[in-house]
């Protein structure tokens, strides 16, 4: 005996599972790294990288963890990313004392899926920046400092 088959059924379950898949599959199409070295003069650095207005790495430097490396995924659809650096940095003066300060930047990376980036420090520790010394027209910096670098308020 043969049951008659219903196509149209068929493919609208096809086409319901498919829309169900797509956004599992679009989820992240690369990555880039971006490597944080404590310089000697710094006691501590504890700073945040946001990728696209979203958290993407904290970065927590001292005398017992003076690198790290944070591996940062990208989507799909996206070629150009803006960044943003906060944080704040501990200095050691040549006198002894220690000093804070607030290092804050901004910029957009250019295609930079499969790069080494570097997160730089400049004006004594006040800016704050991430660099690619292979290709220096993956990283576009900013001057001025982020909003989104803003102190909590409670």
């Amino acid at each position: 005996m043969n049951v008659p088959v219903r196509p149209r059924i068929c493919v609208c379950v096809v086409l319901a599972g498919l829309a169900l898949a797509a956004p599992l599959r679009q989820a992240r199409a690369g990555s880039f790294v971006v490597v944080d070295m404590r310089a000697q003069s710094e006691v501590s650095e504890i700073s945040r990288l946001y990728v696209d207005d979203q958290l993407a790495a904290t970065f927590r430097l001292d005398a017992d963890h003076p690198h790290q490396i944070a591996r940062i995924e990208t989507p799909a659809e996206r070629m150009n990313h803006s960044y943003v650096l906060c944080g704040e940095i501990t200095l050691r003066l040549p006198d002894g004392r220690t000093e804070m300060h607030e290092v804050n930047g901004e910029g957009v990376l250019h295609h930079p899926d499969g790069h080494t980036l570097d997160a730089l420090g400049t004006r004594n520790f006040t800016e704050f920046y991430l660099s690619d010394p292979e290709d220096p027209t993956v990283v576009e910096r900013h001057t001025g400092r982020s909003s989104l670098c803003a102190a909590p308020s409670s």
